[in-house]
């Protein structure tokens, strides 16, 4: 060792990632040709090295600056050479030292060191206090960590030295080499005790939480190792008796159903899906009862199930004429979708909407087309329905929730195409809970229906296969943007031969087989249903009819349950006995000409019908008085009529003394009834002008249309349904406004033929047709 200027100067070991403190002996390997060249240099002089840590480990060929400058020096102990021409050596702490200057940095580094005695530190309180807490402290760190043997415990705190103590059991910490380098640099022993302190005291935090998380994790291994221990045991005992898990078994079988249920790829990502969550959920939770009936709906609906259609046009034509009688225009509308589809293999299904009274086959003819087009039928009724859930479902947050009528309809049916009938599509109506009518926009739009989303299912459900057929009393309910996405086909009322080849045909035979009676027990002759057409029954459809057929027919019954021989001829004579007075009278019309008095027609959601009006004139000041529950535009009517009476009193032969000091009062019978609309104009004007003028109506006309006050004729709706109810009533005559021609081309070739129409433009020509010569003048 060479001495310069009071201070060492000696080789030096750059140290990689280690750090060596006094009193503590540590192999440590020797590769770097400097590092060799520095340990032989020492072995030659005193064995001693001085040891200091570099900054960072990755350095190869150190500088002054990549060097901490306080270090510690070591005597080497022993050196053994290592294949590749590395050594390992074992050196033993001495004391700490800094570095002063480097004097050489080849063949190895050469320093300049100031060395720091410990050995003469007086022991203070204060020194005292801080050793007997570092001893304790460091006891209760290895009896947490568990990583030191107690034997090096009993050694550490037999030390005496607080410097020795401190460097000894900093290396025995497991510490990162800045927080060693600061133990090394602290030269100060209070500072060096202190700052040990706190680091045990961290240190056993640390530990004490990674105790409390192993604990933790120990409980929850333990107890799925036990759970899964359990499980591998019950399905070993279960295998052995033959017997399987539930769960396991409902799994694997939606598993199965998924497979082959041939689902598209949204639904089917969503099936799995949901079924991943079904498997991780206990059995018992009310969750997995939801996720069961929303896996058991995914899977019974028809998302690829498509029934083959009849593409024979002369048989579908076949079953539709057996089936109904008349229904023109519906039963075109079928063929003629048959026949594009017969063309077009990729068509969107049809929206048809049925409008006509009651009783006229609407919901019938529904499933006639299911089965002319060999498809499933299903049908909801939408009457009364005032929740849009009840249309698109519930959300599955719900209690009890499910999908809407559309896809129960759907799962019904079996199959992605059905002809699916919506029932009094204009019976629906709305509150609180949202407009189904207009849940129903997505349903009846071919444009958007192929993606309709139900809130149950949230995936969309394709729709454009299914043929909608809607029916309806009146399409003025129907709102305006459902009406607009609907073809709509009118059913006109029944004249009354129709009625009695419905009755022979179709009524009769089914009546007779439901009151389980047979042909040789019953008869009707053709007489007898006219005579209920005509005398017990006043409708546009045939339901009253049929209620009439099957009065009579439980009558027979009844006799022949007494004499299983009876048997019952049923004519016009007979069916008074059985059926009882008369209800109507055939034919309404007035028996004569009568002043004030003028027949009009109606038109109702019943059908058509005949409506009176009656004119009486009072002494007064020329006001008009209006009865009979009549609406706000029939009441403008009977202004606007009397309006042009009045005007026309110099034509019509009415005096000044009728005009200006009589009081009119209007009425129209069967006053429970409310009535509105435009179309009794004419009628209203002719009544005035027979009760002004004193001249009689015919009996034999009647009338409808509307007027202005200059006696214009405007043209009216339901023109068929007031032609028959004409009919129904015995009328001969019907006076139509000249722009209704059209509308004839509907009414039944034999109820024209034995009709008269006459067209009018003004209400002159009404006049000029329906008064009577015969004059009587009022007052």
């Amino acid at each position: 060792m060479q001495q310069q200027n009071g201070y060492r100067v000696m080789p030096m070991l750059p140290l990689r990632g280690v750090l060596v403190f006094p009193y503590t002996v540590i192999h440590l390997d020797v590769g770097r040709k400097k590092s060799i060249n520095a340990i032989e240099e020492a072995m030659l002089i005193d064995k001693e090295i001085f040891l200091a840590t570099q900054k960072d480990a990755q350095t190869d060929d150190p500088g002054e600056d990549d060097i901490y400058h306080i270090g510690t020096v070591a005597e080497i102990r022993q050196i053994l050479k290592m294949p590749g021409g590395t050594m390992r050596i074992l050196v033993e702490g001495i004391c700490r030292a800094k570095i002063r200057q480097f004097t050489s940095m080849d063949p190895y580094i050469k320093v300049e060191i100031e060395q720091f005695n410990e050995s003469d530190i007086e022991k203070d309180n204060r020194v005292e206090a801080l050793m007997r807490t570092l001893i304790s402290q460091f006891e209760q760190y290895v009896r947490m960590s568990k990583k030191i043997s107690p034997e090096t415990v009993i050694s550490v705190v037999a030390i005496e030295e607080p410097g020795r103590l401190a460097d000894v059991i900093a290396s025995h910490l497991t510490l990162k080499i800045n927080e060693k380098q600061r133990i090394l640099e602290a030269l100060d022993i209070n500072e060096r005790l202190e700052y040990l302190c706190e680091i045990l005291a961290k240190e056993m935090e640390v530990l004490e939480l990674e105790r409390k998380i192993n604990i933790r994790v120990r409980k929850q291994m333990e107890k799925s190792q036990k759970e899964y221990y359990l499980r591998e045991q019950m399905k070993a005992i279960q295998k052995e008796l033959g017997e399987r898990d539930e769960k396991i078994t409902e799994i694997e079988e939606l598993k199965e159903k998924i497979e082959k249920a041939n689902l598209p790829k949204h639904a089917e990502e969503k099936a799995y899906k949901e079924l991943e969550r079904l498997e991780k959920m206990p059995p018992m939770v009310a969750e997995a009862v939801v996720v069961r009936n929303y896996l058991d709906w995914l899977l019974s609906l028809p998302w690829s199930v498509e029934t083959r259609d009849r593409l024979d046009i002369k048989m579908a034509e076949e079953i539709l004429e057996r089936e109904h009688y008349g229904l023109k225009k519906p039963k075109e509308r079928i063929i003629e979708y048959l026949a594009i589809r017969k063309l077009a293999k990729k068509m969107k299904g049809p929206i048809l909407c049925l409008v006509g009274p009651p009783g006229v086959g609407k919901t019938s003819l529904g499933k006639s087309v299911a089965h002319a087009l060999n498809r499933n039928f299903v049908r909801i009724s939408l009457g009364g329905i005032r929740d849009e859930a009840e249309i698109r479902g519930h959300r599955r947050t719900y209690v009890g929730s499910m999908p809407g009528r559309i896809l129960q309809g759907m799962k019904q049916a079996g199959s992605k195409n059905p002809v699916f009938l919506l029932d009094e599509i204009d019976k629906m109506t709305m509150d609180f809970r949202g407009d189904p009518a207009s849940a129903l926009l997505e349903v009846l739009d071919p444009e958007q229906n192929n993606t309709f989303s139900d809130h149950y299912l949230e995936i969309p459900f394709d729709l454009s296969k299914v043929m909608f057929i809607t029916t309806a009393n009146s399409i003025h309910n129907i709102p305006r943007p459902l009406l607009d996405r609907m073809e709509i086909i009118e059913l006109g009322g029944y004249t009354e031969e129709d009625k009695v080849h419905i009755a022979m045909d179709y009524l009769i035979p089914k009546q007779i087989k439901e009151h389980g009676l047979k042909d040789i027990n019953i008869s009707f002759t053709e007489g007898a249903v006219r005579k209920i057409i005509r005398e017990y029954t006043r409708e546009a459809g045939v339901r009253n009819l049929e209620r009439q057929i099957a009065a009579v027919c439980r009558k027979v019954a009844r006799q022949v349950v007494e004499d299983k021989n009876y048997y019952a001829n049923i004519t016009s004579n007979r069916i008074i006995k059985m059926l009882g007075p008369e209800k109507y009278r055939y034919g309404t019309a007035e028996k004569e000409n009568q002043i004030g008095v003028a027949t009009g027609l109606a038109w109702t959601e019943m059908g058509g019908d005949i409506l009176a009006v009656e004119v009486a004139l009072l002494k007064g000041k020329g006001n008009l008085t209006l009865t009979g529950k009549l609406g706000d535009v029939m009441k403008e009517s009977a202004q606007a009529a009397l309006t042009y009476v009045r005007s026309r009193a110099e034509q019509l032969g009415i005096s000044d003394e009728v005009r200006d000091t009589y009081d009119v009062h209007l009425h129209v019978p069967e006053g429970a009834i409310p009535k509105d609309g435009p179309s009794a104009g004419i009628t209203i004007a002719t009544a005035l002008a027979s009760a002004m003028s004193g001249k009689p109506v015919r009996n034999d006309v009647a009338m409808t249309g509307e007027i202005t006050l200059r006696g214009r004729v405007l043209p009216i709706g339901g023109v068929k349904e007031k032609v028959l109810a004409a009919h129904r009533a015995g009328i001969n005559t019907v006076i139509l406004p000249v722009e209704n021609k059209k509308d004839l081309d509907e009414v039944p070739a034999n109820v024209k033929k034995r009709m008269r129409f006459v067209l009018v433009e003004h209400m002159d020509e009404v006049l000029n047709e329906t008064l009577s010569q015969d004059e009587k003048r009022p007052g």
